[in-house]
């Protein structure tokens, strides 16, 4: 075989083997695969603190001592007749310890009716109660809502990340700086948005009949 012939069969062989799809998979690099997503870590966000103790800030606003004055307003009476029947209960009490020449007839007799007149002051009493923190409730969940909004807005305006409530007696916050405390900001936020006159002598929630004077049993002490 000539010098031409084997030029032209060695580029025959060459472009068969470039044609060739199984040698020119083998012989492409094979595709990087993708890297993975590195893991995003959390930004750590400066904490701001704030307290509220919102259930007195509710009544503590114009509206809600509105609300206390009218309510008072409106159990006044019964307030009154209740204190009148607790009056007469004790009067007739002192009457009868007094009264040492009764005969017992007598005596139990008054003692029934001093019965009867206390029974019915304990259920005057507790209807009067029941019926005054119904109203009281409704009226703090009328107001509780719009003072929610505006404390909301207070402390996302002020750059706040976490708010406490510590209107509960069983707080778990034992100490508060005094300039953590909003209570009185978020009033007068409210106050201002709401343009509720304040009114002239401030109230507070207060039961409709009058607390009991009977002092509570001494606890006992157990036996060691």
């Amino acid at each position: 075989m000539n010098r031409v012939s084997k030029f032209a069969t060695l580029a025959v062989g060459l472009i068969t083997l470039v044609s060739s799809p199984a040698v020119f998979a083998q012989a492409s690099p094979a595709p990087a695969a993708p890297a993975a997503a590195a893991p995003v870590k959390p930004e750590a966000i400066p904490a701001k603190i704030a307290l509220i103790a919102f259930e007195q800030a509710v009544f503590a606003t114009n509206e809600g001592q509105q609300a206390i004055a009218t309510l008072s307003k409106k159990y006044e009476p019964q307030k009154n007749k209740i204190q009148a029947e607790q009056t007469e209960v004790e009067s007739l009490q002192k009457q009868l310890q007094a009264a040492t020449t009764l005969s017992d007839e007598d005596r139990q007799s008054r003692v029934r009716t001093i019965d009867a007149k206390q029974k019915q002051l304990q259920r005057d009493g507790e209807d009067a109660q029941a019926s005054y923190q119904n109203d009281l409730q409704e009226a703090y969940q009328r107001i509780a809502g719009k003072v929610n909004a505006v404390t909301q807005k207070y402390v996302s305006d002020n750059g706040y990340t976490l708010l406490l409530d510590v209107s509960g007696q069983q707080s778990n916050v034992l100490w508060a700086a005094e300039k953590t405390d909003v209570t009185r900001a978020v009033i007068e936020a409210y106050n201002a948005q709401a343009g509720v006159a304040a009114p002239a002598a401030p109230a507070t929630p207060a039961s409709a009949a009058p607390r009991s004077t009977t002092p509570r049993p001494a606890a006992k002490t157990p036996a060691k």
